[in-house]
């Protein structure tokens, strides 16, 4: 086992996992702390460095492109104090973070972990129900609906309409961008790839960020909702398989032939045991069919 504990964090591997458990500095980030402990399967993994300072190094971990949504949504555009895969090192203990480095290495050559794109999320992303509310509204998601609801400084033009809900089956892609500078961020929904895109300010699809402490949360509850979607680097039938099996779940019809319902039974097994279905959606679209059979 390698560990190193530090100001910033706590990481520690087995030679299977590698658990990240953010510290108390006040450098750790909102988001940091509120995702909490990381398991990150050695599968997962696709490199790992220290970087030498004067006055403290960095541990950076770096994942497999795909392996985890938090990642899809962010991509690399978290600062060091937000990011659970930067660990800030005192110069004093630079050597057990290189002795955590050769470990992890090692046991990515003997176990012949590929560094290429992985096929479907190796890590779940936050636990549910999550709501945050950040910038001019607040979002919440429970695995099957997200919502947002508009504040008082909303714009008239989004709150005309009231709250929108927006059932998952109805997703095509979540878009997380910081604010940078004078210019403001967002998160925005999307169900329609090639619609225009309004100003954030002006979209009842988008809260708009301005820079405050709870905007990386934002980028956590999108990850939430992105490990649910289709994998982007998924076959291409099995992301056209997940959203039919959970439909076809949910609307079977009563009368249906009782070997059908029996092989979608198995059709689900196979999606859930591919990682394609989360635990909760099996279980959800396994009730209903058993309801009919």
């Amino acid at each position: 086992m390698a560990e190193i504990i530090q100001k910033d964090g706590t990481w520690v591997f087995d030679g299977d996992t590698l658990r990240i458990v953010p510290g108390s500095d006040k450098a750790v980030g909102l988001l940091r702390r509120t995702l909490g402990e990381v398991a990150v399967p050695l599968r997962a993994v696709a490199g790992i460095a220290y970087e030498a300072g004067r006055r403290s190094g960095r541990l950076r971990l770096r994942l497999r492109d795909g392996a985890d949504p938090l990642l899809q949504v962010t991509g690399g555009k978290l600062p060091d104090g937000s990011d659970p895969y930067v660990l800030a090192v005192e110069t004093r203990t630079a050597g057990v973070a290189e002795y955590l480095v050769d470990e992890i290495r090692n046991a990515l050559l003997l176990d012949e972990v590929p560094d290429g794109p992985a096929d479907r999320y190796l890590l779940p992303g936050p636990a549910l129900p999550m709501t945050v509310g950040a910038g001019d509204g607040t979002v919440t998601f429970d695995g099957r609906t997200v919502r947002l609801e508009w504040t008082w400084h909303t714009d008239d033009r989004k709150t005309a309409a009231g709250p929108v809900s927006l059932p998952l089956e109805d997703l095509t892609g979540v878009v997380w961008q910081p604010a940078r500078g004078l210019s403001d961020g967002y998160l925005r929904f999307i169900t329609t790839p090639h619609a225009p895109r309004l100003d954030p300010a002006h979209d009842p699809m988008a809260v708009e960020l301005n820079g405050f402490k709870k905007d990386p949360l934002m980028a956590l509850l999108a990850s939430a909702v992105v490990a649910r979607l289709p994998h982007p680097h998924a076959p291409r039938q099995e992301r056209a398989a997940a959203p039919k099996a959970l439909e076809s779940a949910r609307a079977t019809p009563a009368a249906e032939d009782h070997d059908v319902l029996l092989r979608r039974l198995r059709e689900l097994g196979e999606l859930h045991h591919s990682g394609v279905l989360t635990d909760e959606e099996f279980s959800a679209a396994k009730q209903a069919v058993l309801k009919r059979l």
